[in-house]
């Protein structure tokens, strides 16, 4: 039987999900690509490395909201499933902000839903009012989540997810967008090389699919 036919038919039409092991995939593939980021930035290693654990961290807080997410409530709509889920951020940053972590990596998770055109959540923060962190995980968290499968929809290849992140952009710290494409193509171009063993020739202009940096995501 296929896995579409073993689902619960009132899940079915739920854009969300909670998948325990998806999401440590995601944490630390958004770990992998901010560190990265942050590096090509040029913030100081001891950054780099706490940006990483952010990575791993940042949606934490959906624990406190997976028997929601998984459908246990009844049968609820859409829009409310968003306003549950927009808590996650701010229910990670609780959860955290007593176990001994740094400022900026807990900043970094509250606030990676910012839009640095102040169209974000938790708290409508737009530019440099937003932490670096947050501005950097909020570039990779997307590019994770569209590089995944979905339970409506596949992963884009990596050059549509680019495309679609540049159409976007206003949502991104150009500098740290910059930045995050010169990683993945840099990534990219390694890949072919791997593969092929070529250095100077033979390169494909189109995205090879591969979503090792990524995984799934979340409104």
């Amino acid at each position: 039987m296929s896995r579409t036919k073993e689902k619960n038919p009132a899940s079915q039409d739920r854009l969300l999900e909670f998948d325990l092991s998806t999401e440590l995939k995601h944490g630390i593939a958004v770990s992998n690509l901010a560190y990265a980021v942050a590096k090509e930035v040029g913030l100081p290693e001891d950054q780099c490395y706490q940006l990483a654990v952010a990575g791993v961290l940042h949606d934490i807080g959906k624990l406190k909201l997976r028997s929601y997410i998984n459908g246990q409530e009844n049968n609820p709509l859409v829009i409310e499933e968003l306003k549950y889920v927009r808590m996650h951020s701010a229910l990670g940053y609780e959860e955290l902000k007593d176990q001994g972590y740094s400022d900026f990596i807990l900043e970094s998770i509250l606030y990676h839903h910012e839009n640095f055109d102040g169209t974000g959540y938790p708290s409508n923060k737009c530019g440099e009012e937003i932490p670096i962190g947050a501005r950097i995980l909020r570039v990779c968290d997307v590019f994770c989540a569209l590089s995944s499968d979905r339970p409506y929809r596949r992963a884009f290849d990596r050059m549509t997810v680019v495309g679609l992140m540049i159409d976007e952009v206003k949502n991104f710290d150009m500098e740290i967008f910059l930045a995050f494409q010169r990683v993945v193509h840099k990534e990219e171009h390694d890949g072919i090389k791997e593969e092929t063993g070529n250095r100077d020739e033979g390169y494909s202009s189109q995205g090879n699919g591969n979503t090792e940096l990524c995984d799934q995501h979340h409104p």
